[in-house]
Parts: structure tokens; sequence; C-alpha cells
């Protein structure tokens, strides 16, 4: 990017801060590849048949202060209201020390998924501690790290329960019509595609039979009543029936865990430990469940094993049963989680602890004991009489609620006209005085009975949060230095680059975070009236646009609230298309043998049989076989999966055809866009033939992978298919590229036309901020130079790899796209080195390992993205040569074939300097192998990490350190 020459022109344009290299080590990167521009490079790497013909049609670009004066005057028209609407979503107070050293912290938010445990401790160990929360306030033996919302945690809950029951004949699932309508809807859709009958109703008069093989409750229920479900469970677990409880985690400080009334799955949202309300994301679910069922349980599991040293060293555990390894098998797609949101949900138990937390809740009911004590004073009846922060009032619902937004309050407002008000940790006396005077009722509430209105029989008597770290940092500055010490065990993109290829780790920059904790953009309710949400509609509608037009597509929905739920919430949009069209037999999903691990269990999660299509030598899309199973499976065939550039880092010239086949056979073609980034402003999946596509808006749109989440996976469909976008049954879906969409529980129109996949209308709406930020700061000019540079420095990386390691696929002109897949297959052999060595070892020089043997065992796939400079680029290109030498030096006998650098990586600071040194190299080999490791040394926090022992001594909770030894 040039700067500008006119005077007035801001100084503080993005693009040049955002790219890289400078103009000068662009053309010095362009010379050792023999090419004269970056046009020149890009005509050679792209078919020209998919090119774009003129520029993408986008605003120009702002300086980033102009930018965030812009945004902020939009934001501007929310209304931030006091919202006591509650179904599941509830104002809270983040404490600061976690806002301004997690959330706002790029130590935190710019670490990737810890799959490199050694060089992820401190995640692992907030995760731990997350798993541990869970565990305890629900009363059950095991917890993942995390799931999407609480309503796609039910789903999950659902399907798993189902999975448990396979080959029994069940097929009924009872949903309680006592749990949030959003929950109801999520997992009738999934259920749709499941072949699951949903049966919703009153658990009270529910009979079991033979044919269901679960039910979920909600506690307390959606109107905040308490019920004992004790006998319902019994009923159920007698007819070997599952039962699921979607639980308040904050009531669970006070109510009996569902765990010690028979719970086999509990689900729900921590959002109200200290995660703002964001118009509905993102926010960490939960999902514990029995020891028994771990191996079937969705999502990521953080486990206790040890290092090489036979020290405590944490890691995901049972990793066989990702989607990724078990594809069709898997019983989940998710693929993510929501890290960075359950490292602060879970600092927040630590900051406050047992006590804190339960004091917290005592509050919150002694307020709603007031205000119902205030309304029975004043002759209102009360629906919930037994009730933790939630009352349901008889009243003239539609006259309270009109006069309650004339004084900035939200209240929730039921079909009979009833009214629903939620009080949580930020309501204060005079808010309560404030509510009573809306009903009427006198405000004094100094000598109301606060006392609890929980029977003993659902008291919790148990305790929770035993363990050390939920005792131990209560004061603000032992809070801090707990934090940074956990961050300083981790590596992010604050050290260095993070070369994985297909994960775009590229610059979150200060000013697209930055909106996220305006009190405008965090405290807005999911459910407000829509007038209430203006600059998040606005916001909405030119991001719609942005993306249309940068993907090619008539509409899009910001609903999937990740990847996985992008391409689910895809291929449900062809499912429904060919149901429409009276072909409901068409089920059968192509998938190339390369496609990313997700995309097969999302195909059978909509309700899709797998056919895997070959790929020929060069990694591209067989088209013999492509062509053959299309014509076999013409009848069925109802879409491909393709991933463009491949999952192998090239453009395939023949994406075209590979479309035309799946059409002419009545097929629709979903593109995975994980490799957009190659992409934006040179082609459009639209131009290309593809009928839906789902963005990775954390990948390619600048949102941080957060240490494994948040992400958000929006989709663009044709305009063909545009009916077909999720909707929602609690607000109106409206969007810029298409009429408003309602759906069941607005206006009664069929379900089967907007079916919901997320919890929340536009899925983790505050963090759409900081897409909108990354297109709005870069323009169309700057978006399209970003891609060029994408594909000039994963080429100039190959280039200067290849004499060393093989770069296993090209494309047209010898080149690859954005990533290039290294060649390490032959070392085992010829030295005895696998592909793990060389990523352990790439910690000693400061290096996060790139992908590693995937798509293909046995080698490491780079990623280097725009925005590393060509110094960052070559300190990388350095340590892959010095490592490069390392196993030479093995192969020719100079060092030890099992008692080298590689096979011992990483080296930590505890093993260089405790005990005698007894290998054959030198400390200084070990842990400074090039020069800037002397300068600026990142250590990993331990040795490698022994995988087996931590499947087979399965630990996942805190402990004290001696049990885990």
């Amino acid at each position: 990017m040039q700067e500008p020459h006119d005077p007035f022109s801001p100084l503080d344009t993005f693009a040049r801060r955002h790219i890289g290299p400078s103009p000068e080590e662009i053309e010095q990167m362009l010379a050792l590849l023999g090419f004269p521009s970056l046009d020149a490079l890009v005509d050679d790497a792209i078919p020209a048949e998919i090119r774009l013909r003129e520029p993408l049609k986008l605003p120009r670009p702002r300086g980033e202060h102009e930018l965030l004066a812009e945004l902020k005057a939009i934001m501007s028209k929310n209304k931030v209201y006091r919202s006591y609407i509650g179904m599941g979503y509830h104002d809270c107070i983040m404490p600061p020390v976690i806002q301004r050293n997690i959330l706002e912290n790029p130590g935190w938010y710019t670490a990737y998924t810890p799959y490199q445990a050694e060089i992820s401790q401190g995640r692992l160990e907030a995760l731990l501690n997350f798993q541990t929360m869970v565990m305890d306030l629900t009363g059950m033996e095991i917890a993942n790290a995390s799931l999407l919302d609480e309503a796609t945690a039910a789903a999950e809950a659902m399907t798993m329960c189902h999975g448990l029951q396979h080959g029994e004949g069940r097929n009924v699932f009872f949903v309680s019509e006592d749990c949030h309508p959003q929950t109801i809807d999520v997992v009738k859709t999934r259920a749709t595609s499941q072949g699951i009958r949903i049966v919703v109703g009153d658990h009270r008069k529910f009979q079991f039979d033979a044919s269901v093989f679960g039910c979920l409750l909600q506690y307390p229920a959606t109107d905040g009543a308490i019920l004992d479900y004790g006998p319902f469970i019994q009923q159920a677990h007698e007819r070997k029936a599952l039962v699921v409880v979607a639980a308040d985690i904050l009531s669970l400080t006070l109510l009996k865990p569902p765990g010690e009334f028979g719970a086999d799955v509990v689900v729900g949202n921590t959002q109200r430990f200290g995660v703002p309300l964001g118009y509905g994301g993102p926010h960490a679910a939960y999902f514990a469940t029995r020891d028994a069922f771990k191996r079937h349980m969705p999502g990521r599991l953080v486990g206790v094993s040890k290092d090489a040293q036979d020290r405590p060293a944490l890691r995901m555990a049972l990793q066989t049963r990702e989607q990724h390894i078990r594809r069709e098998k898997a019983t989940s797609n998710i693929c993510t989680a929501q890290v960075l949101l359950a490292v602060m949900a879970s600092m927040y138990a630590v900051y406050h602890g047992p006590k804190g937390l339960r004091n917290i809740a005592r509050r919150v009911h002694s307020f709603t004991s007031a205000l119902a004590a205030g309304l029975r004073r004043h002759g209102l009846k009360l629906r919930t009489e037994i009730f933790f922060d939630t009352l349901r009032v008889n009243c003239d619902g539609k006259a309270i609620v009109a006069a309650a937004a004339r004084e900035q309050i939200n209240l929730r407002l039921y079909p009979d006209n009833s009214v629903g008000v939620s009080l949580d940790e930020t309501t204060t006396e005079r808010d309560v005085q404030d509510l009573l005077r809306l009903f009427g009722s006198q405000a004094d509430t100094s000598d109301t009975d606060v006392s609890s209105s929980i029977p003993a029989l659902l008291h919790r008597g148990s305790g929770f949060l035993k363990a050390s770290v939920f005792n131990s940092y209560h004061t603000e500055h032992e809070m801090l230095r707990y934090i940074k010490r956990l961050e300083a065990r981790d590596l992010s993109l604050t050290t260095s680059m993070i070369p994985l290829g297909s994960c775009t780790m590229k610059l979150n920059a200060t000013s697209e975070m930055m909106p996220l904790t305006w009190p405008e953009v965090c405290r807005i309710h999911p459910f407000v009236p829509i007038e209430q949400a203006e600059g998040y509609q606005t916001l909405f509608r030119q991001l719609e646009a942005w993306l249309a037009e940068i993907t090619g597509f008539a509409a899009v929905s910001l609903q999937p609230n990740a990847g996985s739920q992008g391409e689910y919430a895809g291929l449900l949009v062809i499912r429904e298309y060919h149901q429409r069209r009276g072909e409901p037999h068409r089920n059968i999903c192509l998938i190339p043998v390369s496609a990313h691990g997700t995309n097969p269990a999302s195909a059978v999660m909509a309700g899709m049989k797998v056919v895997a299509v070959a790929c020929d030598s060069d990694g591209n899309i067989d088209i013999d076989d492509l062509r053959a199973k299309a014509e076999t499976h013409a009848r069925e065939l109802a879409a491909l999966m393709v991933t463009y550039p491949s999952t192998h880092g090239v453009f395939e010239e023949n994406i075209k055809e590979v479309c035309d086949i799946i059409h002419r056979h009545g097929g629709q073609v979903h593109m995975d866009g994980a490799n957009m980034n190659a992409l934006v402003g040179l082609c459009r999946p639209g131009d290309m033939g593809a009928d839906v596509c789902h963005l990775n808006l954390h990948k390619t749109f600048c949102i941080p992978h957060g240490g494994g989440g948040p992400g958000m996976g929006p989709i663009g469909v044709a305009k063909y298919l545009a009916s077909f976008l999720p909707g929602h049954s609690v607000v109106t879906v409206a969007r810029a590229s298409r009429p408003l969409i309602s759906s069941v529980g607005s206006s009664g129109q069929d379900v089967s036309l907007t079916l919901a996949v997320s919890a929340a209308p536009w899925g983790s709406a505050s963090i759409l901020t900081i897409s909108w930020m990354y297109i709005a700061l870069m323009g169309a000019e700057g978006l399209t130079q970003a891609t060029k540079v994408a594909i000039l420095n994963a080429n100039y990386i190959a280039r200067q790899l290849e004499p060393y390691f093989p770069v296993l696929y090209k494309g047209h002109g010898n080149l690859v796209a954005h990533e290039c897949i290294l060649d390490l297959r032959d070392w085992k052999n010829r030295a005895g080195i696998d592909v793990e060595d060389v990523a352990k070892r790439l910690m000693d020089y400061g290096f996060h390992a790139p992908t590693m043997s995937w798509p293909v065992p046995g080698t490491l796939m780079v990623e280097p993205t725009e925005s590393e400079s060509k110094a960052e680029l070559d300190r990388f290109c350095d340590a892959m040569v010095s490592i490069h030498a390392e196993m030479k030096a093995i192969e020719s006998g100079q060092m030890d074939r099992v008692n080298n650098p590689l096979r011992n990586a990483p080296h930590t600071a505890h093993a260089l300097i405790s005990g005698k040194w007894d290998r054959p190299y030198t400390r200084d080999q070990a842990a400074f192998p090039a020069s800037w490791t002397r300068e600026h040394k990142f250590w990993p926090a331990v040795g490698r990490v022994d995988n087996v022992y931590g499947d087979r001594h399965l630990v996942c909770s805190c402990l004290p350190l001696e049990t885990y030894a």
C-alpha cells in the first residue's frame, strides 16, 4: 500500500499497519520468486477463469481514529436499558482485573487452541479450573472445557443421549415446556435432521414409554419456578431414559445440584459469571455428565498428565474423540470451544471463591424476595412462589411492559399477558423500588421479609470449590499475579508468529478490539425490543452487505457462532431446499478425502450420508472419481462439500467443473470458507459456482482465536436459498439482503423455513464489531492487497524451505496458495525423527509449530498470513533450517539417534538448571539454539507431555499436586 500523497488524508490508515512486509521487502521477496510484481505472482497462482474482473464494491477505508468515532456513533443508537428479561441471559459485573488483564489482553486473546500443551499450560490450567467449577456446582463427575451456548449444549446432550441408546429403536426426546424457548428451538432443529421426534409438554403429565430415550428439564424453569424433579427423574430412569438438566450456574450455589437428584447430563451458560451480555455472545456454555459417558461427550476435555521429568503437566485429553480423527463417526462436529470466555468465567470463580459466589447469589435472591413481598402486598398474584431470581406476575402485562419501557426498563412479556422479572448481580435497592412502582406498589422495602423461598428439600447442602485455587486469590493484587503467572506459561501472537496452516493466525488489531467493552456494545440483552438495538441492526446490515459482496452471494446469516455451526447451518439450508422441492430423498454428501475433519461430521449431523471422493497424486479432487460418484448417486445427491483453495494449499484449476458436475446431478455445492484468506478481493465463491459458503470470521476477518474460541461462522447463500436461512422464535430476524424472516413464536411460520442453529438471533453479536472494523479499516484495496501478500508470504516460505523440506503439493505456476505443506515423512527412517519432534523443537526456538500431520500424516502445514513481517518469516525459516541441520547431524551419526535435542525437546528451565546435565549436547545447544533466543527467551512451562499416561490415568479437575504425582 502506498502512502497517501494528499496532505489532508488521514495519517492513521490501517492497511500499512496490518500488512507485515514493507513495499521494499515485498520487492525483495518477489525477486526471490522471480516475479516483477504482486499482480504477476497472483496471475500465475490463481486460475484466470475464477478471477474477479473489477474491484470489490466496499466503502472507502477510514483511519483508525475516524472509524472508531464512526462506530461509536452507530452503536450509540443502542439503548442501554436495565434489562430484567432473563431467559438465560443476565447483566453482571465483570471484575476490572479480569477485564483489563484477560478480555483486553492480547496475551490471552491471541493464543491458539492448546494442541501444543507444553506452551499452553496457562490456558489449560484456567480451563481445568473451569471444568472443576462446573463439576462442583452441578454435582457431576466430569465436565468439558466449554461449548458454544446453552441451547447448542442442550442439543449436543440430546445427540449424546441418543447415541448412548443406539440400536434400541428409541427416537423420542421429551422437552419440558418450562425450558427457555430458544433452547427448545435449537433442540428441534438438531432433531429434524437426526430422525428424532421432539415432544414438548408438561413434565408433570408426561408418561414415558419404550420409545423415549431422553428428556430435557430447566432448573430453575424459564419462568423462575424451582421444581422438584425427583419423581420425574425416577420415572425416566425406570424406563431407561436419560435425563438432561439445563441449570442456571449461579443458582447452584444455593440450590441442590442436579447431580444429586439424578441428572445424567447437566448443561447451561456461564455468562453471568462476569461475562458481558454482548447482545447474545460470546459466552461459554458448560456440559457435565457421568464419568461413564466421557468418551461420548462432545467438546474438548482438559486432563492432567506428566512430562518427561515426571512433573505434573496438563493437556487436552481423549483427543481420539475429536471429529478430525473420527470424521463421519464423530459424535459431534464441534471443533472449538469458548475458551476466552471460559477462562473469564473460571477466573470470576477464582476471584470470588465459594463464599463470594454464595454471597452474590444470596443478594440476588434477597432482592427477588423483597420484590415478591412488595408485589404480594399490593395484591398481585405470583405464578412462581418458589424461586431464585425470577418472578412471573399475573397482571396487565402489555401495560406494565410499556410503562417499563418508558422508564428504560425491559421486562419479559408472556403470551398470556403475564410478566417476567429476572434480577441479577447488578440489581440495587433502587432498582427494586423502581420495579415496585411500575406495578403500582409502594416503594418502601425497608421492612420487607427477604427470607428465602427455597424449601429445605431443594437447598444445597454440599460444599463446592474446595480446591485451593478457588480459595487463594481474593485480593486484586494476588489475582493479578495469578493471571500474569498463567499468561507467562502460554505462547501467543505477542511472542512470535503462529504459522498454523488452515488456521490463519493473523493480527488482531487493538482498534478492532476496543469496541468490545463499550457499554452500548456489551450491555445489551439479546431479546430486547429491536428498536433498542438500532446500532447493532445497522452494523448487521452493513456487515452482511459487505460479506455478500466479498463472497458473491445474495444473502448472509450471521447466526452461526462457530465455523462448525456454519458448516452445519449451510448443510441444513441445502437439506431444506431439497425438501421444499419435493426431493427429501436427496441425502448423499460427497466429501473429498482431503476435506476438513469437521466436514464429514457436519454432514452426518445434518442428516446426510457421507461418500468420500478421492484425490489425485497432486492433491486435487479426482475429477473422474467425482464424476463417477455423482452419477452413481445422482438420485440421492444432496451436496458436495469442498474447500477452496484446497486443504493441500493449492488453487485447483477445475473448481468450476467440479461445481458443474454436482449441479448437473441435482446437488448443491457447500464451500468451506476456512481458506478465504487466499480469496478476498481476488475471487469469490459465489462466482465459482458454490451455492453456500461458511466464513470463519475468527480466521480471515480478524476475530481472535482466544485460545480456542470465540469464533463466528456466518454463511452466505445464493438467491434461491435465502428463504432457508436461520431464523429465531424470540426475535424477528431482518437482513440487508432479504425481507424480514420470522419463525415460530412470532408469526407462526413453519419452523422448517427458519431453523435456529444458535441460542441468540445473531450469534455472538458483540464480536462482529471486530470484523466490521477490519473490513472498514482496510477497504477493498487493502483487503485485496492483504490477500496478495498472504499468497506471497506462503510462497516465500515454501521457496526458502524447499531445499530442506520438500513442498508436497503445488498448483499452477509451481506455486502454492496461502499455505504450504512441508514433507518430513522420510526422516523417521533417516534419523528416527518424526514430525512431533520437530514441532517440540520449534518451541526451543520460540515458535509454535505449524499444523502437524494434517491433512497428510508426517507433514507440517505452514500458513504465515499477510500480517507477518519479512523479518519474522526469515526468523521462522532460519529456525527450520537450523533444525534441519540438527536432523542431518543425527542422520550422519554426529548426534545420538535417541538422546538428541529433537527427541528431548522442548527444554525447560527446570531441566537445564536442576541436577546433573548428562546429555551428549550442551545446555547452550538445548536452550539457546538461535541468536534471538538470547535476546528474548520463551520458556516452555513443562517438558514433553506424556499423552498416553494422561489418557490412562484420566484426571480432569483440580486436585492437590501430590494427587497428580
